[in-house]
């Protein structure tokens, strides 16, 4: 996997840039370059008419026919656009050991920098990167975007850049300013310089900035995240993300998910874990409340639902307890995503006309569960946390009655990029777990339509079955 790559905007305003090559790609570079009011001068025993017109007009120095490494000493950064690819790693080099960028055109390998499709509107620029590696993905993004954004963002950009300075002085602290720009932004104004109704725009800033700072009371947003893939957040849940001064998150919350949210927001892991350290409920609890009260706006956020095995009703009795404000925005709990990732329909009119939730976290007493209703015929059941617990949960569903040959499908992080289906039946369960080192996140579904993840599936790789161990394993297993 390659390293992700640092995204910043460069000043080059009046710094000395050296292009090597002469050609049509050389003269592109050199016209942004030009356009970013960087002082290019260009290398090449050659030059395009354009790029000599330039020269002749005082716009860029032609400095040099061959390059030579002392040519990079006052450089800022190096273009290099040439096809030859040995004069390329030669200037790469010798950028490199000046600690100067290089940005060798069409050679991701070569280069410590990357130029990036852009699309623009005044002083707003959007850059899309591949990396290097695709740039026609970067440049069908760069089409989509600019459909996307009309030139009134531009407009606006322009004014509130003109009013930084009253703004910042009307709302000096960084909360009430947010809450001014979100307010602003909400408001009519976009729409008024979209349709070019420049003076009336101008007022409706001057009534935005001359009302009183209002400080929202605290309050804390429960948000289901999903099992892990973003896609799956909804509307509600994004806008709570971004939003939050401070998100209180799970262990298992993705970190895509995460990418989602406000990037100043104070993020606070208060994830549990079977083995390993945790963070008391009732800690969690004071973190809510001490945030809440100091008026900041606290995103709870779970893996899965908050209402499903997620503890969401304890945490809403102790807020309304101490009368903080509160919301819920659902989330589409494992059982529902998992399955569906899996091409496993958790009721099938064939297969099973009933869905039992069931939690294996903790000891599985049997007073605890009703384990012969859980051994019944036509429904399917789907125990979530339970990789410690699937020994137990084989020998009780077995001595309740259930079928030894009953299908089950283990996901292991179900929704995501990484994720993995173990298909068998219920005798060989444990076996096939560990055979496949089976981590949390897991989320186990028991039941006829199990067996259709087989046909079924679309994400990810094939099911594995008990069929695909090595020879020992399986020949242990069937023994």
């Amino acid at each position: 996997m390659t390293a992700a790559l640092f995204p910043l905007f460069a000043d080059l305003r009046d710094r000395p840039v050296l292009v090597l090559g002469g050609g049509m790609v050389a003269r592109r570079k050199v016209e942004a370059l030009l356009h970013a009011q960087a002082r290019v001068r260009i290398c090449a025993r050659a030059l395009v008419p354009e790029l000599a017109d330039w020269c002749e007009a005082g716009r860029l120095d032609h400095v040099a026919r061959d390059f030579r490494p002392e040519l990079l000493d006052e450089a800022w950064l190096l273009v290099a656009a040439t096809d030859d690819v040995e004069l390329n790693r030669t200037a790469a080099a010798a950028a490199a050991q000046r600690h100067i960028f290089a940005n060798v055109v069409d050679d991701a390998g070569l280069s410590s920098v990357q130029v990036p499709a852009t699309v623009e509107r005044g002083p707003v620029q959007v850059a899309i990167s591949s990396g290097g590696g695709a740039p026609m993905v970067a440049r069908h993004l760069r089409r989509r975007i600019e459909r996307l954004l009309d030139g009134s963002w531009g407009a606006l950009a322009e004014l509130l850049t003109a009013q930084r300075a009253r703004i910042r002085a009307r709302f000096p602290q960084m909360d009430a300013r947010r809450r001014f720009f979100e307010r602003l932004l909400a408001g009519p104004l976009p729409r008024l310089l979209r349709r070019g109704l420049h003076e009336e725009a101008a007022a409706r800033f001057e009534q935005a900035l001359a009302q009183s700072p209002t400080r929202a009371g605290g309050h804390v947003t429960l948000v289901g995240a999903g099992p892990g893939d973003a896609g799956l957040l909804t509307l509600h849940a994004l806008r709570a993300l971004d939003e939050a001064d401070v998100i209180l998150h799970d262990r298992l919350v993705s970190a895509e998910v995460l990418r989602m949210a406000r990037r100043d927001a104070e993020r606070i892991e208060v994830g549990k874990t079977g083995h390993g350290p945790s963070m008391r409920q009732d800690d969690i609890h004071a973190l809510m409340l001490e945030h809440a009260r100091a008026g900041r706006h606290v995103v709870r956020l779970k893996g899965g639902d908050p209402f499903v095995f997620g503890r969401g009703g304890e945490e809403l009795q102790f807020l309304r307890g101490h009368g903080i404000a509160y919301e819920v925005v659902p989330g589409i709990t494992a059982a529902v995503a998992c399955a569906a990732y899996a091409g496993i329909p958790l009721t099938h009119r064939g297969h099973a006309q009933s869905l039992q939730l069931v939690t294996a976290h903790g000891p599985l007493d049997e007073d605890a569960l009703d384990w012969p209703a859980l051994a019944g015929r036509r429904q399917t059941l789907a125990f979530y946390m339970g990789v410690a617990a699937l020994p137990a949960v084989r020998e009780r569903l077995l001595a309740a009655g259930m079928a030894a040959d009953m299908p089950f499908a283990l996901i292991e992080n179900g929704s995501r990029a990484e994720q993995r289906v173990l298909r068998g039946t219920l005798a060989g369960l444990p076996d096939l777990a560990a055979a496949h080192d089976v981590r949390s996140p897991a989320l186990l579904i028991i039941g006829t339509v199990a067996a259709l993840a087989d046909s079924l599936h679309w994400c990810g790789s094939t099911p594995l079955h008990a069929s695909r161990l090595p020879a020992n394993d399986a020949i242990a297993q069937a023994a």
